[in-house]
């Protein structure tokens, strides 16, 4: 019966911490540029602002670009953007 909820709680434990480095790691592979290689932040600017966004700030973290900006109606939003080849990873709105 020990062996059972001992393999049991190995079994959550690993199931528990497989999502959570996955997550991790599909951040760090979509930032991850060839010869580190990225474009400068007047380029991002441009690009984003080519997409119909107005941009308030860029920054750089954790190897991506992070740009927060407004959308046609004035609506905030986060950008999360490879640093290479300016194409959006992850997008949110802001309040």
């Amino acid at each position: 019966m020990r062996k059972i909820i001992a393999l049991a709680t190995i079994g959550l434990f690993a199931a528990l911490t497989v999502p959570a480095l996955a997550s991790s790691d599909d951040d760090d592979v979509s930032c991850r540029t060839a010869g580190g290689q990225k474009m400068s932040v007047q380029d991002i600017t441009a690009k984003v602002s080519g997409m119909g966004y107005t941009v308030r700030k860029v920054e750089h973290d954790d190897g991506c670009y992070e740009v927060k900006a407004t959308d046609s109606n004035g609506v905030r939003i986060e950008l999360k953007l490879n640093p290479a080849t300016g194409a959006i990873i992850k997008s949110e709105k802001r309040s």
